[in-house]
Formats: structure tokens, sequence, C-alpha cells
């Protein structure tokens, strides 16, 4: 919590799949349901961010008691956006966390936000499509690395 503070941040639009759970899992882990509770004590805003359908989305989001954009059409920014207004968040305040660089990363840098890349969880669960897009994200993730600040 003190780093996010320490970025200026308050407030999370989350990602699902591969971010917070296995693709194929119903749950999170105890280990995240618990890192979204410290997160939420600590008084950081929390949304969820997904591309996914709407009911399988909602029963998560019921589970963690949290506000959720589903059918958010990344890397489209208009998930976020929604995000930030349900929460009544600044967007300067606010970060996109997903696993997705074509999908998360790019959506939030769309909405105005800082995104934060994060390694996906179960990879070896991922839908097709999205597989075929990682050998890419390596690709410019490396160039990326290159590139002097």
């Amino acid at each position: 919590m003190a780093r996010l503070r320490g970025l200026g941040l308050d407030t999370l639009l989350l990602d699902v799949d591969c971010t917070l759970k296995g693709y194929r899992s119903e749950w999170p882990t105890p280990e995240v349901e618990a890192w979204l509770e410290g997160l939420r004590a600590a008084g950081i805003g929390l949304c969820l961010i997904s591309n996914g359908r709407a009911a399988r989305i909602r029963r998560l989001a019921e589970r963690l008691g949290l506000p959720v954009i589903s059918q958010a059409c990344k890397p489209l920014p208009f998930g976020c956006r929604a995000g930030l207004r349900r929460l009544g968040a600044d967007r300067r305040r606010t970060a996109m966390v997903g696993d997705q660089l074509f999908a998360d990363v790019m959506a939030g840098r769309l909405a105005g936000v800082t995104s934060i890349l994060v390694r996906p969880i179960r990879p070896e669960e991922e839908h097709w499509y999205t597989r075929m897009k990682r050998p890419l994200e390596r690709i410019v993730l490396a160039r990326i690395r290159q590139v002097p600040p």
C-alpha cells in the first residue's frame, strides 16, 4: 500500500482473468483475496475492469464486494473511463493493473491513467487468442527495456 501511495495512487482498476485469477479458475486464491481486502482497508479504491461476459464477471465482483465494468472492450478506454466515473476517481491518481500489454496497459494509457503490467497468473490457462499475442508482447517489452529513460 505504501508503494502505491508513494506513486501518488489511490485507485486501482483491476483486470480479472490472469491478473486476479486464472482464466479457467472461478475464484482468486485466498492470497489474492487477502491482498484485495488489505487494499480496501487502506482506502484504495478498487473496480474490476474486464472484457469478460457480464454474468461471469458479476459473480466474481459480488463475491469480492467490488464494483465492476464487464465487456469493457479493452484496449479501448471506455471501460476504464466508466470505472473512473463509477468510483468518482481522479485519473491522475489511478492505475489500470493487468497482465496484457495490448489490452490492459493500452486501455489504461488511452484512458489517461497509469498502467501497471503484471505477470499472468496461470498462463497455461489463457485463451488461445491471448497466447497468440504473448510473443509480440515480449518483443515490444524487450525493445522498451533497451530504450534509455
